[in-house]
This record gives C-alpha cells, structure tokens and sequence, in this order.
C-alpha cells in the first residue's frame, strides 16, 4: 500500500524526533559552592555552554554545596570515580587524598602570584598533574581558579610568623594543611565549612585561610574576623573532570564539545575572579577589616619558618612534578 506523500514525511520527521530524544543525556555535576560565588558560577558557565553548544541535547545538572557527597567534600572525587557524579568543577585541595601529586599546589609560598600559578597549570606540571587525575579514573578537561587562600583572624594583625603562636586556626582536612600551621607554631583545628562559621562565631577557632571571593561572599567578617593578611601563601585551581566511563561512552563530537566547553568556561571564570579582587578588597576594607599587605621581608620569613614542610612533601608529591613546577616558575 502506498501513503501520500505527507504521510511519509510525517512518519520520516517523527522518527527523526524519537531519534533526538534518543540521543538527549543529562549529566550531575558537582560543586563545593555555589553561583554565589566564582567557583559555583564556572560550573554553571560550563552547563550553560554545553546546553548551548549541544541545542539543548546535552544537559549538565549542577549539584552545588557538595550535596552530592552529603556535605563531605573531600569525598567527590572516590564518588565520581565510582562513577556516583558524572562530572565536577573541583579543588585541587579536595581531591588530593586520592592524588598525592595535586599537593603540589598546597605547599606553601611554592607561587608567589598570578604569572606563577599560570606556568604552573599551563605548562609541563599541569600536564603532569592532569596525567596523574587520568591515571586515576577521572577524565581532566580544563583548569579553573578558587584563588589565592588569605589568611583571617579575630586575635591581632599577623605579620610574623610568631604571631601566629598558639592561634587556634581553621584548615580543611588535609595533613599538608596541618604540617604548615604546626610549622608556623599554630594550632590547625580541622573542620568542614559548615561547622567553621559557628565555631568562629563562638570563638572556638580564632581564625581560618581562604580565597578572598569566600571572605568576602560569606561575609567572614560578621564572625569576628577583623584582621586579614594578604600572604599568598598557597593557590586552589578548580579541575573540570568527568568520569572516564561516562567520557569514553560519549561520541567524540560530544567529546570535543564538552572539552572545549570547560577550557572557555574556565578562562572565563578565572579572568572574573581575577578582576573582581580589587573590589572586594574595598569592599572587605569598608566594612572595619583591617587588611595586612606583606612586605617582601615578611614574606620571606614565613617562606623560611615554612621550608622543611616543603622538603617533607616533596617525595610524596613527586620528584618529576616538584622539578617541572619549579623550572616553570624560574623561567624569566
């Protein structure tokens, strides 16, 4: 029996549109912060781009505050390993109890700014680095930026590391973290973020290290924080990765989407957080904080107090990447 003509196109455009819906897939993302702050905005970016990107075939579901892992941050990365989370926008801090080699950007003062941090991630070490995450299960696609992690308390100005003495800080939940206030005679106390603004509040802790961005946003400020020392001290760059299963059961075209959807929403979101920091230094500063800029002596006195940390990390973070950080930072 033969149709008209319109039949057959009928027929032929709904299977096209079962077909569509076929290959539509939606992804979970997961994130520390939310769009309240940098970090929570370039996983947003990335999802805004891939849906764009893709005409709405490929959507990616942004799962902030850590919730898929309840809370526990450091945990994302082992659940996406085991494949719980598809994808995330995560910290280099978070995810080094499951790859050592991503201490490398907690020693501390190993970057003094910016130029740095960029030949760091940009060149051989970030390779090595993104070779490492790979060997582990997870896909790396792109670099993105947490900042610079200042230093805050309730107590006094900090320009020494004396000062430090006996202050009660927050860290999150890394040795390395721990091995460094120690180095610097204070008394690191770890605990999640959730429970930092209570105990900072009450007094528990004195004081806690961030990147300006979460100072600012989550007005660290009202809990008695009146005294901040701009001390660069260690760098957090934010990794989108997916989960190699989920990464090798895609097309290669959705491959190339998703990778180039994560290199321009990372660019993105470095250069605004980048060129928010002088404002919300004014802001910070408007509000009674007082803010401490180290001199470059003062600098170089907590690099020295801090020197064995590094030497103890080193091995543990490897040769070949301490080495390829190091010639990258020396280069003029």
């Amino acid at each position: 029996m033969k149709f008209p003509r319109c039949f057959t196109l009928l027929a032929t455009a709904a299977a096209l549109s079962v077909a569509m819906t076929a290959q539509a897939r939606e992804y979970s993302v997961s994130t520390v912060l939310s769009d309240a702050f940098p970090w929570g905005q370039a996983a947003q970016k990335w999802a805004d781009l891939v849906k764009e990107r893709s005409e709405g075939r490929i959507t990616l579901r942004v799962y902030p505050n850590a919730q898929l892992v309840a809370g526990d941050q450091t945990k994302e990365f082992s659940a996406m390993r085991s494949g719980l989370i598809d994808m995330a926008v995560g910290s280099t801090i978070n995810w080094s109890p499951q790859v050592p080699e991503l201490n490398l950007f907690s020693v501390p003062f190993l970057m003094k700014d910016n130029a740095d941090l960029d030949a760091i991630t940009q060149g051989e070490a970030g390779k090595l680095a993104f070779a490492a995450i790979e060997k582990r299960g997870i896909m790396p696609l792109a670099w993105g930026e947490n900042g610079f992690r200042e230093l805050s308390n309730s107590v006094k100005p900090l320009r020494a590391p004396a000062d430090l003495a006996g202050l009660k800080i927050r860290v999150v939940g890394s040795p390395l973290f721990q091995d460094t206030f120690t180095a610097l005679g204070a008394n690191p106390t770890q605990m999640s973020w959730s429970d930092a603004k209570p105990a900072l509040t009450t007094g528990a802790v004195d004081g806690q290290e961030n990147p300006i961005s979460v100072f600012d946003v989550a007005r660290v400020d009202q809990v008695g924080q009146k005294y901040l020392t701009l001390w660069h001290y260690m760098a957090d760059p934010l990794i989108f990765a997916v989960n190699q299963r989920v990464w090798k059961g895609l097309p290669e075209a959705d491959r190339e989407l998703l990778s180039q959807a994560a290199l321009d929403a990372g660019k993105w979101e470095i250069e605004l957080s980048r060129g928010q920091q002088a404002q919300r230094l004014a802001d910070i500063r408007s509000r009674g904080v007082e803010v401490v800029e180290l001199s470059d002596a003062e600098r170089s006195a907590f690099v020295e107090a801090t020197q064995s940390v590094k030497q103890s990390w080193a091995p543990k973070i490897g040769p070949q990447l301490m080495k390829a950080a190091e010639d990258a930072i020396a280069k003029p």
